[in-house]
């Protein structure tokens, strides 16, 4: 095993975990977890820490605030209160709107169904993107967060490894080649590939550590 090898070792051993996971998010190609990862990844791409989006999106999960139609249903008020509840104070008036618009233009366009905009792609993963950032509130960030963590359930996205962890991936000082990562990962699942390498661009302590103990 060479020293790359050993560093994601490492990292996947102490920090791989997907940030759906972490949420309380079963992850499978149904409406209903495809519908929270995507609110998960809205809230995420917010500049604020993550385990208080995942916190966030845990209280709109509580709240039963976990489908299209629900989101949509549910009044202003009550998706701020839940978003206060989660610690996500900051950002919460704004995001309790895009939340509800979003819900309804999922409703109108894909019948509340993500899957039918995976489908609309035809698996182009740049379309797909695209797609993503229709709805209110997911720019560029969130569409490669819930991609990220997406190919668990659409492998053919595999491996998926954007900006965010290549720059973690360079901070470890390992390739920044999504196909040469994914190689030395072995059988290591790509998306808890793609989250530990977050993770390591999130945190330079996370490298310190991983590169540390690999050495």
């Amino acid at each position: 095993m060479n020293h790359d090898e050993r560093v994601l070792r490492e990292l996947v051993s102490e920090y791989g975990r997907t940030y759906a996971d972490e949420a309380g998010i079963r992850l499978k190609d149904t409406p209903q977890p495809l519908y929270r990862l995507l609110v998960l990844a809205l809230l995420l791409s917010a500049r604020i820490r993550a385990s208080v989006a995942v916190a966030a999106a845990r209280a709109l999960h509580e709240d039963r605030l976990d489908s299209p139609r629900r989101m949509a249903g549910a009044d202003w008020q009550q998706r701020v209160d839940a978003l206060g509840r989660g610690g996500y104070r900051r950002y919460d008036e704004r995001t309790a709107t895009q939340l509800g618009d979003g819900a309804e233009l999922l409703l109108e366009r894909w019948g509340g169904d993500l899957r039918r905009l995976h489908e609309e792609a035809g698996g182009d993963t740049g379309e797909l993107r695209r797609l993503l950032q229709e709805e209110p509130g997911v720019g560029p960030a969130g569409a490669d967060i819930f991609l990220r963590e997406a190919q668990r359930v659409w492998p053919e996205l595999a491996p998926y490894l954007d900006g965010k962890a290549l720059s973690g991936a360079e901070r470890l000082g390992l390739p920044k080649d999504p196909d040469r990562l994914a190689e030395l990962a072995g059988n290591t699942e790509p998306a808890v590939l793609a989250a530990a390498l977050v993770r390591a661009a999130l945190d330079k302590q996370v490298a310190e550590d991983c590169l540390r103990r690999a050495s």
